[in-house]
């Protein structure tokens, strides 16, 4: 079930954006094996990492040789392979991208590093926050005084997992042209820089000051930020184009003529200071009551444990519940290949047998 049904994923368990992109392509339908040392376990610790949900996991010790064949057959069979260790440990293992297109010319082997499978960083080791830093990503997110880290959002996920995924799909359908498979150089700097592609295109045109909260986007502007309110709760504000902030204004009792161009850097610490003491007036959802049902561009700033509660976001299962435990549904939605509810994180082992005989026959 899903649109990537019958895509067979050969995934080595690491930790990062390699797992996460291998829990989408499971939650789209793919068919994702995970070779797990003995022993190992969560990252964080964590007794339900559902970051594992939807795979199969076969325990093997890649320092024997029988396991080492049987890593290769597996191969052999996959569409794509997934690794996301240092540049150079796969081909000490007899496992890089040239020993197995030997055996299967149409594998997808995507690789997965911070800093990529070349330049002088390559080898060296790190995490997400370093990888955005040299990007400009980090510089530009935070208060004035400070870059603040937004979570691995931008960087592991948004900059590795996301340009994982589409490397792996786009080379799985170019070898429908030409037969043959590739290797896919997936580095968090690299996808990092992509999604900062809007604000350097701004940059260029002075249209975005080198600095943070400046700017439209990074909290500069009155109009796009987030209000504290009286009981300490927060409202995100984003009214951008003019027929909106008419609409934001008048509900807030504002005359909109009095701020005839609310996009001006020079109007932003006039109407900051307005509208900072307008929202302390009420509590947030007073203020989500007011703006009900209007297009003024306004939502409540939800805790996690707030967020799955929200009428819209049950409304759309956009959590769900598995074992127990409330974690994100899959996405995006299709209206014709749906997927398949999500299994639970595999035990370690759990379902290796089956996958072999599935994946090997016999």
């Amino acid at each position: 079930m899903g649109p990537l049904a019958g895509l067979k994923v050969l995934e080595f368990a690491g930790i990062g954006p390699a797992p996460f992109a291998c829990m989408i392509l499971a939650d789209l339908g793919a068919d994702v094996l995970r070779i797990d040392r003995a022993g190992s376990e969560s990252l964080l610790g964590l007794k339900r990492d559902f970051i594992g949900r939807g795979r199969r996991s076969l325990v093997l010790d890649l320092k024997k040789p029988e396991d080492l064949n049987t890593t290769r057959r597996l191969a052999a069979r996959a569409d794509a392979l997934v690794e996301g260790f240092r540049p150079g440990v796969m081909e000490r293992l007899g496992l890089g991208p040239e020993a197995l297109h030997r055996e299967n010319p149409g594998l997808v082997y995507a690789r997965m590093t911070g800093w990529g499978q070349s330049g002088p960083l390559a080898a060296t080791a790190g995490h997400d926050l370093g990888y955005i830093a040299v990007t400009g990503a980090l510089h530009a997110i935070g208060t004035a005084d400070t870059p603040i880290p937004p979570i691995n959002l931008v960087g592991d996920l948004g900059g590795g997992s996301l340009y994982l995924i589409t490397g792996i799909l786009a080379a799985v359908y170019e070898r429908q042209r030409s037969g043959r498979g590739q290797v896919v150089d997936a580095a968090i700097t690299d996808g990092a820089a992509s999604l900062m592609g809007m604000a350097y295109a701004m940059m260029n045109e002075n249209r975005w000051q080198d600095e943070r909260e400046a700017n439209l986007l990074d909290g500069g502007a009155a109009v796009y930020r987030a209000y504290a309110c009286a009981d300490g709760r927060h409202i995100a504000v984003a009214p951008l184009e003019r027929k909106f902030f008419e609409v934001f204004a008048r509900t807030l009792g504002l005359e909109p003529a009095d701020w005839p161009d609310h996009l001006n850097p020079a109007a932003w610490p006039a109407l900051e200071a307005k509208l900072t003491a307008l929202f302390r007036t009420r509590p947030r959802d007073e203020w989500c009551e007011l703006f009900a049902g209007t297009d003024a561009c306004v939502a409540p700033v939800l805790s996690m444990r707030e967020a799955p509660r929200h009428p819209h976001n049950a409304a759309r299962n956009t959590f769900i519940e598995v074992e127990g435990a409330t974690q994100p549904a899959p996405a995006p939605r299709f209206s014709r290949s749906v997927p398949a509810p999500p299994a639970a994180p595999p035990a370690l082992g759990q379902g290796g047998d089956e996958a072999l005989r599935e994946w090997l026959g016999g």
